[in-house]
């Protein structure tokens, strides 16, 4: 027995998740959130080679790098967001 699948339109579907990704999510925020997710990963994994070659495997290196990771980036973000509504302000 076949299954009925109704023809997709990829145009549409793609200028519908183009409008809503611009108007949910600003470039400042895209910046932002892929900042924090890289900087935190690179501090994880900073962490752990410290905790492997120098804490015995504790687990305490990894989560501090991670806090400096999610830190760091949580400052950038800030400045960023800051300097955008700066420009929108000269703008108005």
């Amino acid at each position: 027995m076949k299954r009925f699948v109704a023809p997709i339109r990829v145009d549409m579907a793609v200028a519908v998740l183009d409008r809503t990704t611009k108007a949910d999510n600003p470039p400042q925020w895209d910046f932002c959130l892929s900042n924090a997710l890289i900087k935190s990963t690179l501090g994880l994994g900073f962490g752990v080679v410290f905790s492997v070659l120098l804490f015995k495997r504790r687990a305490w290196p990894a989560f501090v790098g991670v806090g400096f990771g999610a830190g760091r980036a949580y400052e950038e973000c800030n400045s960023s967001l800051k300097l955008a509504a700066r420009e929108i302000k000269k703008q108005a």
